[in-house]
């Protein structure tokens, strides 16, 4: 086994591990939240997007052991400043969200929703950071196959995610009035 797989696996274990971290942080925020009266909506995919970013993670080695070539530099460097990209707009919003970010869609009813930090200038700076961190990882080095059918099936996803909780976060917590004007995933540059 040569250094560049080497180094690969173990970033994708690096990930795997922050991956454990996030779950037990999200599971004492969940028990917190719900003890003040939160809810949860969406339990029914819960366990799909479980299911997404494990296989995901197993599809990012198999792929790179089983590559007969090391990646280009150019593909690495790529995959490297999009991971680092997506960490950094994830680190952002469970900063921004502390007690209140958890990986299942948890709504404290009238309250209003976080809308500073990152909020700021995007709704879902979590999930965009998923979404780069989805084609980042594996492209890496070199998974196309894991890069594009992972984004695709994390697409459809989130694309019932989103609608769910945003429909949640309008019913308990006035959403609209707080990101109107606000893009989903692309900065708007908008502080207000």
């Amino acid at each position: 086994m040569d250094n560049s797989i080497i180094l690969y696996l173990s970033l994708v274990i690096l990930v795997s591990l922050q991956r454990v971290w996030e779950l037990g942080l999200s599971k004492r925020n969940t028990h917190r939240l719900k003890a003040q009266g939160a809810v949860e909506f969406g339990s029914n995919h819960y366990s799909v997007m479980a299911a997404l970013h494990t296989t995901w993670l197993v599809a990012c080695i198999l792929e790179a052991v089983s590559a007969d070539h090391p990646p280009t530099a150019i593909l690495t460097i790529t995959g490297m400043s999009l991971l680092c990209v997506g960490q950094l707009l994830r680190i952002a919003a469970i900063r921004t969200l502390g007690p209140r970010w958890t990986t299942r869609i948890i709504i404290l009813p009238q309250t209003s929703p976080v809308n500073h930090g990152i909020f700021r200038y995007v709704r879902h700076p979590n999930y965009l950071g998923v979404i780069l961190e989805i084609v980042a990882l594996p492209l890496i080095y070199g998974s196309w196959l894991t890069a594009i059918g992972f984004s695709i099936a994390n697409g459809l996803l989130l694309w019932v995610r989103i609608r769910t909780e945003e429909k949640a976060l309008q019913k308990e917590n006035d959403y609209e009035t707080y990101f109107n004007g606000r893009n989903r995933f692309i900065p708007t540059g908008r502080s207000s």
